[in-house]
């Protein structure tokens, strides 16, 4: 066989291989999802292994370390969610007159025009969620939520359990490299740094702009005397990791919030515009300026990536759609057969 006809079906077989590849990722989504988290999190901690290896630390209590820091911070975030939920079942009651009132005046005059009849004597809040046609849509998505905790949940354990398989050195990334894109060792150590860098450098900055969003979020609740403002920095800061969509829902949730508990039509504009300043200053500009041009990925690519990783892993895909885009960038920027598409993802 020519050399030619050889390159040729070495392309069939790639524009084959390439939907085989993405189907048994949507497929084996519980596996492989929970393995990339627990990757990019492994990043974070190597460079301290290999610190507390390079002073003579043994391998099992270095990895013993790594467990209790991860432990800590686990700990801590379960800690802080327990606190939150404490404080919105605690004020509830409260929440939920203002929210009736809030129905009442503004959304109960035009329920009868979506087909909902509401009832004479009920709260406004009551007359509309015992209605037959809200409560048919509340009561038949329990099985969904109670099945999207549980997988929740499940995914949690996978990638703890990955995690620790990666920092034992189960799982060598740099082998894995090398037999995959028939590389040299000299030249995988150098991606696999590369790589490295670029992601470590990527999460930290984007834990940092998270909780500093998280922080301006929980500062303007506290400030106009809004409730629960423990819980709206805690929402920003995880829901800020999911890039663009995230940012929207905090912003508009918070907002909408505001529009419920304040009166004065000028506050409420106020707050809303506060909130959106938080996102613009952290997540527009100083989130790129951090980054650096080497991090420079276009809108398009953005929702390109959001999209296609959403619908193969649902959320955990979106959330992992950025650092899997930085990555790739990273990964195309090694080979000068690829550097011309990572200009293109800029």
């Amino acid at each position: 066989m020519k050399i030619n006809e050889i390159g040729t079906t070495n392309r069939i077989l790639l524009i084959f291989a390439i939907p085989l590849v993405f189907y048994i990722l949507k497929v084996l989504h519980f596996i492989f999802a929970p393995l990339m988290f627990a990757f990019f999190i492994s990043l974070l901690f190597i460079p301290m292994l290999r610190k507390m290896h390079k002073k003579g630390t043994p391998k099992i209590v270095a990895l013993l370390v790594i467990i209790l820091i991860i432990s800590g911070g686990i700990y801590g975030a379960v800690k802080l969610i327990s606190i939150t939920g404490k404080q919105v079942v605690e004020g509830k009651e409260a929440l939920y007159a203002k929210l009736d009132d809030k129905v009442g005046n503004l959304i109960a005059p035009y329920a009868e025009s979506f087909g909902i009849t509401t009832a004479e004597g009920n709260s406004a809040i009551k007359s509309i969620l015992m209605s037959d046609q809200v409560s048919e849509q509340l009561f038949g998505s329990f099985g969904s939520t109670f099945i999207f905790f549980q997988q929740t949940l499940v995914m949690l354990l996978m990638t703890l359990f990955f995690l620790v398989l990666i920092l034992a050195g189960t799982f060598n990334f740099k082998l894995l490299m090398q037999e995959l894109l028939i590389m040299r060792r000299t030249q995988t150590i150098k991606t696999y740094m590369a790589i490295e860098g670029s992601i470590v450098k990527f999460l930290k900055v984007k834990f940092l702009m998270s909780f500093l969003t998280g922080l301006g979020f929980g500062l303007i609740s506290w400030s106009f005397g809004l409730s629960f403002p423990l819980f709206w920095g805690v929402f920003a800061f995880a829901i800020n990791f999911v890039q663009m969509i995230g940012s929207i829902i905090a912003t508009v949730l918070a907002a909408l919030f505001a529009f419920i508990e304040l009166e004065a039509p000028g506050t409420i504009l106020l707050v809303a515009l506060l909130f959106t300043a938080v996102q613009v200053l952290f997540g527009s500009i100083l989130e790129p300026v951090l980054m650096g041009k080497s991090f420079s990925i276009n809108v398009i690519t953005v929702l390109v990536m959001l999209m296609f990783w959403g619908y193969l892993w649902g959320v955990p895909g979106m959330i992992l759609s950025i650092p899997i885009t930085v990555l790739i960038k990273t990964l195309l920027e090694q080979f000068s057969g690829g550097r011309k598409l990572a200009r293109l993802m800029s």
